[in-house]
């Protein structure tokens, strides 16, 4: 070979090890950014829980389990002590919470870590502040490291409400905070199987786990005009229009051709909240389809437990088939 060659072979084989390199520094920021936002969010949410009005111990307990979960499925798998590297904090949790690190390696969550963040805010601020929420949760999202990926961040936020009548209150979801697409449909089944009010799990399963319509069921659902629906972005604060996929459940009007993994944008959530506390709302958005029988909702909710089995194996998780019922606890302060 001719010392031309042998020049260019080397610098060849320079360029590819720098590319490894950068590929290799970006994984390991990636899960880096796993381990500083799931810290900084449990942190959060501590200091949150102390300014309640509420007793809010029910929402740390369960972030708790819900950042564990993630952490246990994440590759490379994170346990409790690789997260709160502080042992003292570590130590304390345990005593006080004690069931997310019983429980994380064998209970599912019912939804993603954010969802906890938004209920603890809207108990501190009020339901119907609706500026100083998402203000809060953008002064949130600011502290938080970002990479590939969401990394336990939701960056949309959607507010529901009748808007007739007096005591119009506001409903809030936010946008799935999970990272990647596996997650995503883990949790999504597992909000559809536990979490989500019937109407909107129904119409989510319609299209759980792809994009396409299922044949023998349709809960899809058309809201009235009578019922606002808006989702602004949480990375600057705009509102934000339907996509495509939450025109197909809920009958949303856009022009938006994106087409998202169904069960992840937070209209879901928020129409999930609007519906469990409006019951006259959720009778007016019964389905219609002729399809939308006992029979072939039991075998659409047998069909998303499949694939959620499914993807569970796949990360190498043992379910115990019980999802995480989070607890209140009782801390007594002590003074002199």
């Amino acid at each position: 070979m001719c010392n031309c060659c042998k020049h260019v072979l080397y610098y060849f084989q320079l360029h590819q090890a720098a590319e490894r390199r950068a590929e290799r520094d970006e994984f390991v920021e990636s899960e880096n950014v796993f381990r500083t936002n799931s810290y900084k969010i449990i942190e959060e949410m501590l200091e949150l829980s102390n300014h309640t009005p509420e007793d809010s111990t029910m929402l740390v307990d369960e972030i708790l389990h819900s950042i564990f979960f993630l952490g246990e499925i994440n590759k490379p798998s994170y346990s409790p002590e690789d997260i709160i590297s502080d042992e003292e904090m570590l130590n304390g949790l345990r005593e006080l919470y004690p069931n997310p690190f019983l429980q994380y390696s064998s209970r599912l969550p019912k939804r993603s870590p954010f969802s906890c963040v938004l209920d603890m805010i809207v108990r501190l601020i009020g339901q119907e502040n609706e500026n100083q929420i998402i203000k809060m949760l953008q002064d949130i999202i600011m502290r938080m490291s970002r990479g590939r990926g969401q990394n336990l961040i939701s960056f949309t936020i959607c507010v529901s409400q009748k808007t007739e009548g007096p005591d119009s209150a506001q409903h809030y979801g936010v946008s799935m905070s999970t990272s990647g697409r596996r997650l995503g449909k883990i949790i999504v089944a597992a909000s559809c199987l536990s979490a989500w009010d019937s109407h909107v799990a129904d119409a989510v399963m319609t299209y759980y786990p792809g994009k396409t319509k299922k044949l023998y069921f349709d809960g899809t659902i058309q809201l009235p005009e009578s019922v606002r629906c808006q989702a602004f972005s949480l990375s600057t604060g705009d509102e934000m229009p339907p996509c495509r996929s939450c025109g197909n459940l809920f009958g949303l009007c856009t022009d938006v051709k994106q087409l998202w993994a169904y069960g992840n944008c937070a209209e879901v959530e928020s129409l999930s909240n609007l519906l469990k506390n409006e019951n006259e709302v959720k009778r007016q958005v019964q389905p219609t389809s002729q399809i939308w029988t006992d029979e072939n909702r039991q075998k659409s909710i047998d069909n998303v437990r499949k694939h959620l089995k499914c993807f569970l194996r796949t990360e190498g998780f043992e379910w115990d088939q019980n999802f995480y019922t989070p607890q209140s606890i009782q801390i007594l302060y002590y003074s002199n």
